[in-house]
């Protein structure tokens, strides 16, 4: 394994429990390397309400400053209904389940 995948591999296990550790629901992994220049890897949970989320995308954000993952962005903070955190290897995205249902990112990433 190349230091690049030991990294991306290290920043999944660090967004995985900091989704945990907030109660997350449906943690889903996509690899998107074959199909996407942006990133390798795509994390889609569910929250509860929008304090959830918003409970759960800082958590995310916190927990990778800790291991040296440094957020490149973080979008959607405002309605809170879907939040996106750029982390560079990975992009986490953190929805409704409304929101989720409706956009579907796990059909549209999916390698075929």
């Amino acid at each position: 394994m190349n230091s690049q995948a030991k990294d991306v591999q290290a920043c999944l296990k660090v967004v995985h429990e900091a989704l945990l550790d907030v109660k997350a629901k449906d943690i889903l992994e996509l690899d998107v390397s074959a199909i996407s220049n942006v990133a390798d890897y795509m994390v889609i949970a569910s929250g509860t309400s929008t304090r959830h989320i918003k409970a759960l995308a800082n958590n995310v954000a916190e927990e990778a400053r800790k291991a040296g993952f440094r957020p490149l962005g973080m979008e959607g903070e405002r309605d809170a209904e879907w939040i996106l955190i750029d982390l560079g290897f990975v992009v986490v995205h953190v929805m409704l389940p409304t929101a989720r249902k409706f956009y579907d990112l796990e059909s549209l990433w999916r390698a075929n």
